[in-house]
């Protein structure tokens, strides 16, 4: 069918992969970091397109025939009636708007009304957040703002000669604040209740249509935030989920539908291929094994790791509530991290190397948990991050999860989603390709872990019912020292 391109702008670079568009295969790649600090709070957009365009140098699109963009995702771009900049973009990392979001909550009546409203709770880093820090903090700013887009939809509408249609897509939509999943459609007054007036907000493309074609007629997609484009890049479909390890922790799992959580443990995302993305989020999950290594004068996580295969599981009955950091999932925000099961055979560094490990996972699988108790299907887990390779997450997780995982080999598949959106439009422009379905590209080269790979050759057989035990060990200390935290 052709070539084709996915661009991703992440907070620190842009990444370039050109691929067939009719296999997936990575024909040629590009890298460009971003000018400036990656950890600012704010940045000139321009800068995005600096680095696109370094990345796309010595050729890299020749021959391209359509470009899918993925983005960093919670950036907020304001731009005023003319289309200029109103100020520097405020980004995904930008922390700023925490008392602006429980501002908002209480302004409509509370975490339920906001779950129900738009399928998520509002936190600092989302758009709607961040319109109303504008509001309170720049209120002339807010006041000029006009138009109101996220990195991916500004992106796209400068690749397409910043035209009078500006365009955004569900996957995208559904991390603003003020469009919900369920409904498919934007809630106006949310915006309104948070910047103080009404602004023009970008129409939503369906996963399979195109924002448009430039005047050389490039095919450009609709695009999509990272999160939904590392989905589609991954090739995830229903009965997959994704637990993401870094210093705090999330699972996703591809859903039928959106699911509008009263508590607001869950984000109701939509994803970029015509279904749902909901995510449970924990406040810790890295940073629990980065501890226990410090507190045993350990300097890497592979020690960390080797010391913990030397324990056995249940870590001689040591329990540790990894909750560092506070807690989102279960919500207890105050709450400290717990070392439970001390005696005198159990105060030994493989045993609380162990722990560690069992406790990290064992908390996100209460995340899955919230997830499977709404009636998601969990049959397989990819696990990503770079802890996903540590022969101790590997050896335990599949027993707790209970299901296959599936560690992916590194791979820009944010920028592969990308692509393989690209390749989506193009095709169904050319009517090669029905809408309602992305092209079957070949899955992402992976590592494959079958339950009880972490087991002890003397318990063959028994590796589900070894794995219950330390989650059942894990789940009463929890109820023992935050009783009922998640609820009946």
């Amino acid at each position: 069918m052709g070539i084709v391109a996915g661009l991703d702008s992440s907070a620190g670079f842009t990444r370039i992969v050109v691929c067939d568009a009719d296999t997936g295969a990575v024909l040629r790649q590009g890298y460009a970091p971003h000018q400036g600090d990656p950890k600012a709070a704010e940045v000139d957009p321009q800068t995005w397109l600096l680095s696109l365009g370094e990345a796309a140098t010595g050729g890299l699109l020749e021959g391209v025939q359509a470009i899918g963009v993925s983005a960093q995702q919670h950036g907020l771009v304001p731009l005023d009636s003319q289309g200029a900049l109103v100020r520097p973009a405020l980004v995904g990392n930008d922390k700023r708007a925490q008392v602006a979001a429980a501002d908002l909550v209480e302004s409509l009546g509370g975490r339920q009304a906001w779950a129900e409203a738009v399928g998520s709770v509002p936190g600092a880093g989302q758009p709607v957040a961040k319109l109303r820090w504008l509001a309170r903090t720049e209120p002339e700013s807010a006041r000029r703002t006009s138009l109101v887009l996220q990195p991916h939809d500004w992106l796209v509408w400068q690749l397409l000669g910043r035209p009078a249609r500006r365009t955004t897509d569900r996957g995208a939509a559904s991390g603003t604040g003020y469009w919900s999943a369920r409904t498919g459609a934007y809630r106006p007054d949310l915006v309104e209740l948070a910047l103080g007036h009404q602004a023009v907000l970008p129409e939503v493309l369906g996963p399979a249509e195109a924002a448009g074609t430039t005047p050389e007629g490039l095919l450009i997609s609709a695009g999509t935030g990272e999160t939904m484009a590392a989905a589609l890049g991954l090739g995830l479909g229903l009965g997959d989920a994704v637990v993401s390890l870094g210093a705090s922790g999330s699972v996703m799992a591809v859903h039928h539908e959106a699911l509008a959580d009263p508590n607001g443990m869950i984000t109701s995302f939509a994803d970029a291929a015509g279904m749902h993305l909901p995510v449970v989020s924990t406040s810790n999950a890295v940073r629990a094994l980065r501890g226990t290594a410090e507190m045993l004068g350990l300097e890497s996580l592979d020690e960390l790791s080797a010391l913990a295969l030397k324990s056995t599981p249940g870590a001689s009955g040591l329990v540790l509530l990894p909750y560092l950091e506070g807690e989102r999932t279960p919500n207890l925000p105050h709450s400290a991290g717990t070392l439970s099961g001390l005696r005198r055979e159990s105060m030994k560094p493989e045993h609380l190397a162990r722990a560690a490990f069992e406790g990290m996972l064992c908390a996100l699988t209460d995340a899955m948990d919230v997830l499977r108790g709404r009636g998601v299907e969990v049959r397989r887990v990819f696990l990503l991050g770079a802890a996903a390779a540590l022969p101790a997450v590997q050896a335990l997780a599949p027993a707790l999860f209970g299901v296959q995982v599936v560690v992916p080999q590194p791979a820009d598949y944010a920028a592969l989603g990308a692509a393989r959106q690209a390749a989506w439009a193009l095709g169904v422009a050319r009517g090669t390709l029905s809408p309602s379905a992305p092209p079957a590209w070949q899955g992402a080269a992976a590592q494959i872990l079958e339950a009880g790979a972490g087991v002890p050759p003397a318990e063959s057989g028994g590796e589900a019912a070894v794995g219950q035990a330390v989650r059942q060990q894990y789940v009463a200390t929890r109820e023992q020292i935050h009783p009922g935290a998640f609820g009946a």
